[in-house]
């Protein structure tokens, strides 16, 4: 069974940063996409950005140049860098991982999730 913990959200003053963890139990990244998504009150759960099977990330328009993905395969590890946030980028932020999956840009297309991280950006 696949367990996936995030932590490091908070509240943060709008052009702040803050750096997401998400750590994985009961397997290893290295042979699936990994990937965020938000979700924020009344709305659908999106894709935030991710890290393919091959260790290449990708990110939504929406937080491209603000927003960098990276993973630490021996520590079953991957983390969000986020800066230069907005309001708009307030939400629950969940890890969720796509087994045996190159890219996971879809949340019909992930196996587990996380139980979210909160992030709220006061403007």
């Amino acid at each position: 069974q696949v367990q996936l913990v995030e932590s490091g959200g908070g509240l943060v003053q709008a052009g702040g940063s803050l750096k997401l963890s998400c750590v994985a139990s009961g397997r290893t990244f290295s042979s699936d996409a990994i990937s965020w998504f938000r979700q924020a009150p009344g709305k659908e759960r999106e894709f935030v950005g991710g890290s393919s099977r091959g260790g290449t990330e990708y990110y939504a328009d929406s937080v491209k140049g603000r927003f960098t993905i990276s993973r630490d395969n021996a520590k079953n590890t991957m983390y969000l860098q986020m800066n230069s946030l907005k309001p708009e980028d307030t939400a629950v932020y969940y890890c969720a991982v796509g087994l045996g999956a190159w890219i996971l840009t879809s949340a019909a297309g992930a196996d587990f999730w996380g139980q979210g991280t909160q992030v709220t950006v006061s403007s």
